[in-house]
Protein backbone atom coordinates (compact mmCIF):
# COMPACT_ATOMS: atom_id res chain seq x y z
CA UNK A 1 0.00 0.00 0.00
CA UNK A 2 1.03 3.70 -0.53
CA UNK A 3 0.35 6.71 1.08
CA UNK A 4 -1.91 9.75 -0.71
CA UNK A 5 -1.91 12.04 2.14
CA UNK A 6 -1.40 12.65 5.59
CA UNK A 7 -4.39 14.70 7.61
CA UNK A 8 -5.99 15.27 11.17
CA UNK A 9 -9.38 16.04 9.45
CA UNK A 10 -11.32 13.03 9.67
CA UNK A 11 -14.19 14.52 7.83
CA UNK A 12 -11.90 15.52 4.76
CA UNK A 13 -10.40 12.07 5.19
CA UNK A 14 -13.88 10.75 4.92
CA UNK A 15 -14.74 12.59 2.11
CA UNK A 16 -11.51 11.80 -0.09
CA UNK A 17 -12.25 7.80 0.80
CA UNK A 18 -15.73 8.60 -0.92
CA UNK A 19 -14.37 9.96 -4.36
CA UNK A 20 -11.66 7.45 -4.45
CA UNK A 21 -14.65 4.78 -4.43
CA UNK A 22 -16.89 6.56 -6.49
CA UNK A 23 -13.64 5.92 -8.61
CA UNK A 24 -13.67 2.48 -7.85
CA UNK A 25 -10.63 2.59 -5.69
CA UNK A 26 -10.51 1.24 -2.68
CA UNK A 27 -8.88 3.69 -0.29
CA UNK A 28 -7.98 2.81 3.85
CA UNK A 29 -7.33 5.62 6.64
CA UNK A 30 -4.08 4.13 8.38
CA UNK A 31 -3.19 5.49 12.02
CA UNK A 32 -7.07 6.12 13.29
CA UNK A 33 -6.89 4.51 17.10
CA UNK A 34 -2.86 5.82 17.21
CA UNK A 35 -4.81 9.53 16.66
CA UNK A 36 -7.13 8.23 18.82
CA UNK A 37 -4.78 7.79 21.72
CA UNK A 38 -2.56 10.59 21.71
CA UNK A 39 -5.69 12.41 22.39
CA UNK A 40 -6.46 13.99 19.04
CA UNK A 41 -4.35 16.74 19.98
CA UNK A 42 -2.73 16.50 16.40
CA UNK A 43 0.47 15.24 16.59
CA UNK A 44 0.07 11.77 14.46
CA UNK A 45 -1.91 12.39 11.76
CA UNK A 46 -3.89 9.97 9.99
CA UNK A 47 -2.62 8.19 6.46
CA UNK A 48 -4.94 7.62 3.60
CA UNK A 49 -3.78 4.45 1.89
CA UNK A 50 -4.73 2.96 -1.41
CA UNK A 51 -3.06 -0.24 -3.54
CA UNK A 52 0.29 0.45 -4.97
CA UNK A 53 -1.21 -0.24 -8.37
CA UNK A 54 -4.03 2.69 -7.52
CA UNK A 55 -1.72 5.35 -6.24
CA UNK A 56 -0.89 7.14 -9.51
CA UNK A 57 -4.94 6.94 -10.57
CA UNK A 58 -6.11 7.86 -6.98
CA UNK A 59 -3.32 11.08 -6.74
CA UNK A 60 -5.39 12.11 -10.44
CA UNK A 61 -8.78 11.68 -9.11
CA UNK A 62 -8.14 13.86 -6.10
CA UNK A 63 -6.08 16.67 -7.97
CA UNK A 64 -8.82 16.48 -10.70
CA UNK A 65 -11.06 17.22 -7.38
CA UNK A 66 -9.39 20.09 -6.45
CA UNK A 67 -7.93 18.71 -3.40
CA UNK A 68 -4.29 20.06 -2.25
CA UNK A 69 -2.13 16.92 -1.55
CA UNK A 70 1.20 18.66 -0.35
CA UNK A 71 3.14 16.99 -3.05
CA UNK A 72 6.02 19.27 -4.15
Amino acid sequence: MREVLRSNDAVRLSWLTALLADAGIAAVVFDTHMSIVEGSIGALPRRLMVEDDDHARALAVLTQAGEELGRG
